[in-house]
């Protein structure tokens, strides 16, 4: 009998044993409805729905994965020689001390060392951990300089940066308290506009005084259609005081600068800038100076700028201020400016305010290919899936040995992949892929991480797969309690990790999961602790995450998309007291404290579900 067969009937023999489970096991102080609740049974029916919407399998798994001597026949031999000689623990410690950047990889481990190795680790670990917080607080102080044309054109839209700033800084206040801003204005107009063409208030935290600045500034000027747009974000970049860790320049214009490169509308000044500026050493100071760009679009004009600039800096966010509505304009202001905030400071404390690192992911989004390809001219490829399967208890959850070979599922898998990525985020890149065992073919995305290191790559996609049932286990288990109350549901997609051999012959590795369908995909927070799209029910998930597991972990880098009545996730990251687990995005119990605890504002849901209150960086159980 096969292994799925004997763990499903493992799960119904412990569903026997733990039918008078309720929720006062788990979480004391729920109420008296949902303290009644038979956990076990709707467990298993919402896990069965969940599989039926989520996962690959349709048939029953026919290879299995054993920890032994004992090679199975069904499955090929280099994928068994791989497994058998991979030492998952050993792997782990020698990447975490890679990633520290302190211990050389090629370092030579036997049996009788990996103790005294886990405690050099943790070591490491800790102090790069701390490196990190530190490098995070950093980035939460933001300097924001708004760069606008001041022609004739732009009345509301000056208006609408002056009367934004509050109800922004209220926003920010409220959603991301760690968030300490500065903000500044520089305006432009032409060049016929003489010495007044350009103005600059430096960066102030007195919003009342910017409020007062911006009211004295006036519209006028502009001779022909391009503007003095280098000659603006210029004196921005070089003339005013950038310090803060993360710096965010949102440049709002209806047209493009000077020269026949930018537009073909009548120019005073066909062959460009007259005082030299060019778009290449505008920008290159920009990059310097670890700036972000952000762009706010009001016409047409502006496309060919924009391609320009982007083939300089790479991709950057632009929002859509097109409309006359002054009301709705007020709302996008606000929406635009509170996105460039939380995007930067997400970036910048992902990432670091190194502007090589910023600026490389930038331009690796330039090479993305967003169409799916032509499937019929692909080949087909052949390799292994591997998955665990879901947990039962808490206990599971907290056991790193759980997560080991022998625990693994696997089975064959046929499949299709683009040659290219769609996409690229701060870890991973995501292709277009195929599932050819469906019948119909099923689209699904491949997902590859960017930076491997020097070991042993299987070991760290084993660890995805690890994180993302931990997550799903605990987006089942809070979907157990917030049904009862008529609240969304949290759900994470089922990833696999996907072992192949390439054209090359060399073995590759991924992660797999099914495709988002048209539908916007967000980053609803990160997990250095700032939240980029407040969803209530999803702060108070990962509030829920830290209170069941007892304070061990938090789920955080919430993203996926957002339906009706229920999230789709993916790509979670994990905060846990253990800082050998997780990888380089748990941030330990530092991270709990400091990114989750003291930034957490409980709200509506979380009083709904009677989650212990979190206040001054304490629950009340710690408190």
């Amino acid at each position: 009998m096969s292994k799925w067969f004997c763990l499903k009937k493992k799960s119904k023999k412990r569903a026997k044993a733990k039918s008078a489970d309720t929720i006062t096991s788990i979480t004391p102080s729920r109420s008296n409805d949902t303290e009644k609740l038979n956990l076990t049974e709707e467990r298993l029916k919402l896990c069965a729905d969940e599989i039926n919407t989520f996962s690959f399998e349709e048939k029953p798994i026919n290879i299995k994965v054993e920890d032994s001597n004992t090679t199975p026949t069904s499955i090929p031999s280099s994928f068994a020689s791989d497994l058998k000689k991979l030492n998952i623990t050993e792997e782990r410690l020698k990447r975490y001390a890679d990633e520290a950047n302190t211990l050389s990889s090629d370092t030579t481990i036997t049996s009788n060392t990996e103790n005294e190795l886990k405690t050099k680790v943790t070591f490491l670990r800790e102090k790069a951990i701390s490196k990190t917080l530190n490098n995070i607080k950093l980035s939460m102080k933001v300097d924001l300089c708004f760069v606008l044309d001041c022609t004739d054109s732009m009345e509301p839209f000056i208006a609408a940066a002056r009367d934004c700033i509050i109800q922004v800084t209220n926003y920010i206040k409220h959603t991301n308290p760690s968030i300490e801003l500065r903000v500044g204005f520089c305006g432009y107009r032409d060049h016929c506009d003489g010495d007044g063409r350009l103005q600059f208030l430096d960066f102030t935290d007195k919003y009342e005084q910017f409020i007062t600045y911006m009211q004295s500034v006036f519209h006028y000027g502009g001779g022909d259609a391009p503007e003095d747009v280098l000659g603006g974000l210029n004196e921005a970049i070089t003339k005013m005081d950038w310090k803060n860790g993360t710096r965010v320049l949102l440049h709002i214009g209806d047209y493009p600068p000077h020269g026949t490169k930018f537009t073909d509308l009548s120019d005073s000044y066909p062959d460009g800038d007259p005082h030299g500026l060019t778009a290449e050493n505008v920008l290159e100071k920009m990059q310097s100076k670890n700036i972000l760009y952000f762009f706010g679009k009001i016409t047409y004009y502006t496309e060919t700028m924009l391609q320009i600039f982007r083939g300089i800096i790479g991709e950057f966010p632009v929002f859509d201020l097109i409309g006359g509505d002054p009301i709705k304009l007020i709302e996008k202001f606000i929406k635009a400016t509170s996105t460039s905030i939380t995007y930067a400071v997400s970036m910048t404390s992902t990432i670091g305010s190194d502007s090589k690192d910023m600026y490389s992911l930038q331009r690796k989004k330039l090479d993305m290919n967003p169409n799916e390809p032509d499937w019929i001219i692909l080949p087909l490829q052949e390799g292994i899936v591997m998955w665990y399967p879901i947990l039962d208890t808490l206990d599971e959850l907290k056991d790193p040995d759980y997560f080991n070979k022998s625990n693994l599922f696997s089975r064959s898998f046929s499949f299709k992949i683009a040659s290219q990525p769609f996409s690229a985020g701060a870890e991973k890149y995501a292709y277009f892929g195929l599932d050819i065992e469906r019948n119909p073919a099923k689209k699904m995305v491949i997902k590859e991480y960017l930076h491997i290191g020097r070991n042993n790559s299987f070991e760290k996609y084993i660890e995805a797969v690890e994180i993302s049932t931990i997550a799903s286990f605990l987006s089942t288990e809070f979907n157990l309690i917030t049904e009862r109350k008529d609240l969304p549901k949290v759900k994470f997609l089922n990833v696999k990790l996907l072992r192949c051999g390439t054209i090359d012959f060399s073995t590759r590795y991924y992660t797999i999961e099914p495709k988002f369908h048209n539908i916007e995909y967000k980053r609803f927070n990160a997990n250095t602790g700032v939240i980029t799209e407040l969803r209530p029910i999803l702060e108070a998930f990962v509030h829920f995450t830290y209170e069941y597991t007892k304070g061990y972990l938090v789920v955080c880098d919430l993203q996926g998309i957002e339906l009706t009545n229920e999230f789709l996730l993916t790509d979670p990251a994990i905060h846990c007291v253990d800082s050998l687990r997780f990888g380089r995005t748990n941030f330990g119990k530092e991270g709990i404290n400091q990114l989750f605890l003291a930034n957490h504002r409980c709200n509506d849901i979380c009083k709904q579900l009677k989650l212990k209150h979190i206040s001054n960086g304490l629950s009340e159980d710690v408190a």
